[in-house]
């Protein structure tokens, strides 16, 4: 099939598109203090405590979040602010009457990893990885570092509903359950039409990472 110059400059004027809306998500303020985070019944606000230490609650979830996620950038693939995000998970897991800790993983921007090391500081063993441009999985500490529970890898088709079944998932399985999976929504359009954007996210993403550094607490003020 020839490809005329039209469509050519169609698909090059939506990627440079696509890459200015990221660049402008990305000139967010350096990581600190995240935006607060306004769940049902007041501000949430979230701050830098210095090194995660292992949990020592059975009943707690870790949400491991990525380098970047509410300071470098500060929402989603699809716009939905990173506060709004935590808000849900948060919610999803407190609906299951259990706690959760929040840390930030910079040793790596990769998904499964950042999952993983939030599963071993994870009290119940039980952590949810998420990465800045908004894909999240399930992960167990006595799993290999690229197996988990449950993974999300669309990022594109993971709104606000799925954040929180996501949040309750977690928890139940922290509690010994085995629960439905979330369903997981799919869009093969998704990815050609929001593939370049993806990959400048994850490119400002890994310039924050720092080989060797170790997990940093979160605390939570409401």
């Amino acid at each position: 099939m020839e490809i005329s110059d039209r469509v050519i400059e169609k698909v090059v004027s939506e990627v440079i598109r696509q890459l200015a809306a990221v660049e402008a998500v990305s000139k967010a303020p350096a990581p600190g203090p995240v935006a607060g985070i306004p769940p049902a019944g007041g501000e949430l606000k979230v701050i830098e405590r210095g090194e995660a230490k292992p949990g020592g609650r059975r009943d707690e979830v870790v949400v491991a979040v990525a380098p970047a996620f509410g300071g470098r950038m500060n929402k989603t693939i699809t716009g939905i602010p990173h506060a709004r995000v935590l808000r849900e998970l948060l919610a999803g897991i407190e609906e299951e009457g259990l706690s959760h800790r929040l840390i930030r993983v910079r040793r790596t921007s990769d998904l499964a990893f950042l999952g993983h090391d939030g599963a071993k500081l994870s009290g119940s063993g039980i952590a949810v990885g998420l990465q800045s441009r908004g894909t999240a999985l399930i992960h167990q500490k006595d799993l290999q570092p690229l197996q988990n529970l449950e993974l999300f890898p669309q990022s594109p088709v993971v709104d606000l509903e799925t954040y929180r079944a996501i949040g309750r998932n977690a928890a139940r399985y922290a509690k010994g359950e085995s629960p439905d999976p979330v369903p997981v929504k799919n869009d093969q359009m998704a990815r050609p039409k929001y593939q370049a954007r993806a990959a400048v996210m994850h490119i400002k993403e890994t310039e924050l990472v720092v080989p060797g550094s170790r997990p940093v607490e979160l605390e939570v003020l409401r």
